[in-house]
């Protein structure tokens, strides 16, 4: 029985060469095994996403040549969340919490993807007697204790115990959304999703999510991370994040000519000759695809890369 595989970029802005990669992997990994793939696109934080950025995203993965099973908006899928959070709150996991970042900046605990660890400050504090819709503050879920052995397809190790890693996490924000962990979870088994290709920079979160799945009695899709593309920036190696989007790197470059960048970044190809995702589609094999990080850089209307990145 074929599977369904997902793409779920956050909506804040046009697909960069980062977001392009990742979809590019995730499609190929689906229709290489002949599986569904879904376009979610992840809208639910008010103050940065639009209905415009939501169409920019899909106006350019189609453009890549990226074809998808199915659209869905998370932001119109706000009764399946809210009964998420209703099944959280009769098992006793929801709480109320009053610290805002800074008050988390301020406890000094780094978590593991280097930013600052909820130390669970407030898990003691009940829910209002009228239910979690009458808390004005944000809402967090108590995680269950102790160490969750995981790895990934790869074999990379994903094991922790979450909630000391990185504390209950935020599952409805002060301002009434819907935070990205629980939307995840309640998205990914509606629309019977078995498998998450993703980047590596999101294989820290997989223990928590495991965990809300577990709560709610969700079957628990195979993850596969890969590798992200990097930037210098200030002499250190980021993201190659928002420094340039589809948008740009069109009005230099031809579309085979980005696609066949990016298949040259992951390994598929031994230079950055034109290509089209179905002409990858032929050879694609995970083996083939690179384990390290690459540094790119974006010049004179050119794509290159600069060095594998050290320590990868």
């Amino acid at each position: 029985m074929p599977g369904t595989g997902r793409f779920a970029p956050s909506t804040t802005g046009h697909a960069h060469p980062g977001t392009l990669l990742a979809a590019l992997l995730c499609w190929l990994d689906a229709r290489s095994r002949g599986d569904r793939v879904l376009l979610r696109l992840e809208d639910l934080d008010p103050e940065r996403s639009s209905p415009e950025l939501c169409s920019a995203m899909a106006r350019d993965l189609e453009a890549l040549g990226l074809d998808f099973d199915g659209v869905v908006r998370q932001s119109e899928r706000r009764a399946a969340h809210e009964a998420g959070l209703d099944a959280l709150a009769r098992a006793g996991r929801l709480y109320p919490c009053t610290c805002s970042r800074k008050d988390v900046r301020a406890g000094g605990l780094r978590a593991r993807d280097g930013g600052f660890r909820y130390p669970n400050t407030c898990r003691d504090r009940p829910l209002p007697a009228a239910g979690w819709r009458a808390c004005a503050h944000a809402l967090r879920v108590r995680l269950p204790e102790g160490e969750l052995a995981l790895s990934d397809e790869s074999g990379l190790d994903l094991s922790q115990d979450p909630g000391r890693a990185f504390g209950d996490p935020i599952v409805r924000r002060r301002d009434g959304a819907v935070a990205y962990h629980l939307a995840s979870v309640l998205d990914d088994a509606d629309a019977g999703v078995t498998r998450i290709v993703r980047g590596r920079d999101l294989a820290t979160t997989t223990a928590s999510q495991v965990r809300l799945r577990e709560l709610l009695d969700l079957p628990v899709p195979t993850h596969r991370h890969h590798l992200l593309l990097l930037e210098e920036r200030g002499g250190k190696l980021a993201k190659f994040h928002g420094a340039v989007g589809m948008p740009e790197l069109r009005r230099h470059l031809p579309l085979p000519a980005i696609c066949g960048f990016l298949a040259h970044a992951a390994g598929l190809r031994d230079r950055p000759q034109d290509a089209t995702p179905r002409e990858l589609l032929a050879d694609f094999s995970w083996q083939r695809v690179a384990r390290e990080d690459r540094v790119v850089r974006f010049e004179a209307g050119t794509l290159s890369l600069v060095d594998q990145a050290p320590g990868s």
